[in-house]
């Protein structure tokens, strides 16, 4: 028997909303973001409104500056576990 379990979701939040939620979580404004990130303040709003997808490459450079892992902005609400070996 497998100790494998799949992800499952958790609560419903949006890509943006993750964004918005980690930013805040560490006391920086849209504006600290986009200067430590290179990616315009327009841009990070529009990301936290799910006007435009996030996409991977300013996840991996969002998720850098917020020290966080890029799945952590990408895949919201989910209860990921790792396979343990016996």
């Amino acid at each position: 028997m497998s100790d494998f379990r799949p992800a499952k979701k958790r609560i419903d939040v949006t890509v943006g909303e993750s964004v918005r939620i980690i930013r805040e979580l560490q006391e920086m404004s849209q504006n600290d973001l986009a200067r430590a990130s290179g990616i315009a303040q327009s841009t990070i709003s529009a990301i936290e409104n799910d006007r435009i997808n996030l996409g991977v490459e300013r996840a991996k450079t969002i998720a850098r500056v917020l020290k966080c892992h890029p799945a952590v902005l990408v895949f919201p609400g989910w209860e990921v576990t790792t396979e343990h070996a016996a």
